[in-house]
């Protein structure tokens, strides 16, 4: 029975949060309940606490983490200085005729912003009340518009440069060497934040090619639920918008190209590279008159709380780790993966299904610095390779935010429709995009090369 204490930890901690406690005093709380508790009946060593300062020294002295921050506050500025309604307005003009047009603006629109910001619930929330008022008095289903603005929401999980990458880069990176260690490779090889967004490219854009391929096909099987824009519809977005598409779309492309671009040149690390960005950003608030000092405040504030959050869950969860290593919680994950039929196989389809699970109750970060680590080193110690390991964890949280009832992308939309529109409406919208996405995580698992080809092209 006390080889099972980790699982008796984790479960502790799943039914705690579930409870409604935050994150970061949940993770750390019960590890430290369970290391009191474990000291006085002879099962932990306490020896292992004393590692706990190094432990959090080395968050604050980590120089990739450094990014969040300041990813945060790019996406942040640009939200406040209009870019993506400027945009959004601009695409419609562009396909606005077509039929399906104004759903593939939300789409490339979304993938920009994701791009930009890299928030999940930022990216819903903004689409779903600048875009979701317009597309249903255009005549668009509430079913079309409202999955097709919470699949390109999510995309952030996924489009470089992503928080969600950043995070998922430096905890792989830890972990890939903690497994070649074990391997007794004491020259380990490396996997930065950098591989990842390189590996992310191109899942990435074939996930806005087959969303934009959907809704092109829907409009032409039932032009009447996703119909074209009038020419009096064309009229009134040329009244409004007194700048032309390409002012609207360049700076932006240009700024999202400079952070990704410096990166995939090598010529500067994520860290940076999102320096460049929000000096950009604040840049590009400036030249569109959108920089005041209240704005400057409320993005330093929304900034601040974000980065507050990510780093004190970051404590909660290595107080948890340590303390879940303490009670030999890695030896027994490994000793179940190893004892499973299939080997790396059933591994990581167990994992998958377990993070895709733990989707529903946990954010991204959450799962990304308590249950990568305890299963990371793990799987990459079978021989799996960590660019196509982040990326199919990225892909998979993506759908998990994605799927009902629980989904968190349907929550953020769900707070700002207006309420003629159902949830059920909610609900079936999003159903094609998720099978959309499993059919990509299916070619990721047939094809890894769709992840490593790229890193491997530019990098070697």
């Amino acid at each position: 029975m006390a080889d099972f204490i980790p699982l008796f930890m984790f479960a502790c901690v799943c039914l705690v949060l579930m409870v409604g406690y935050p994150v970061a005093y949940s993770l750390a709380g019960t590890a430290l309940i369970f290391a009191g508790v474990g000291t006085l009946t002879g099962y932990f060593d306490p020896s292992f606490l004393s590692a706990l300062p190094s432990r959090v020294f080395g968050i604050i002295n980590n120089q990739t983490l450094i990014a969040v921050p300041l990813f945060v506050f790019m996406g942040c500025m640009l939200e406040k200085s209009k870019v993506a309604e400027e945009l959004l307005e601009s695409m419609a003009r562009l396909f606005g005729k077509m039929r399906g047009g104004l759903g593939l603006s939300v789409t490339l629109v979304g993938m920009l912003l994701a791009a930009s910001t890299g928030i999940v619930g930022a990216t819903v929330v903004t689409m779903g009340l600048l875009s979701l008022p317009t597309m249903l008095r255009r005549g668009y289903s509430p079913s079309l518009a409202t999955g097709t603005i919470c699949a390109t929401g999510s995309l952030g999980q996924i489009i470089p440069p992503s928080i969600a990458l950043v995070l998922l880069g430096d905890v792989l990176s830890s972990a890939y060497q903690q497994a070649q260690l074990k391997m007794g490779i004491f020259s380990p090889k490396t996997v930065s934040v950098g591989d990842l967004f390189v590996g992310a490219i191109i899942p990435g854009l074939l996930l806005v090619a087959a969303y934009s391929i959907y809704i092109l096909f829907i409009a032409w099987r039932k032009p009447d639920i996703a119909p074209g824009l009038t020419d009096e519809d064309i009229r009134e977005y040329d009244e409004r918008e007194h700048t032309s598409l390409w002012m609207n779309l360049i700076p932006p492309l240009l700024l999202i190209g400079a952070v990704l671009g410096s990166i995939l040149a090598g010529a500067a690390t994520p860290t940076e590279a999102a320096a460049v960005g929000a000096v950009g950003a604040v840049v590009l608030a400036i030249l569109k008159r959108q920089l005041s000092i209240n704005t400057l405040s409320e993005v330093v504030r929304n900034t601040t709380e974000v980065t507050c959050m990510v780093f004190l869950i970051l404590i909660g969860a290595s107080i948890f780790s340590l303390i879940f290593r303490g009670f030999g919680g890695e030896e027994l994950i490994h000793s179940i993966f190893s004892s499973m039929p299939g080997g790396v196989f059933t591994a990581v389809l167990v994992v998958m299904i377990v993070i895709f699970l733990l989707g529903f109750i946990l954010d991204f970060i959450e799962i990304t610095f308590v249950i990568v680590p305890m299963v990371g080193p793990v799987l990459l110690a079978m021989g799996l390779d960590p660019v196509w390991l982040g990326i199919m964890i990225a892909v998979n949280l993506q759908t998990s935010f994605l799927t009902p009832p629980f989904g968190f992308a349907l929550f953020y939309l769900r707070g700002v429709a207006p309420p003629e529109v159902k949830t059920s409406d909610i609900y079936r919208g999003v159903i094609p995009f998720i099978v959309i996405q499993l059919l990509l995580l299916g070619a990721l698992a047939l094809w890894p090369e769709l992840a490593t080809w790229l890193p491997e092209q530019l990098y070697g």
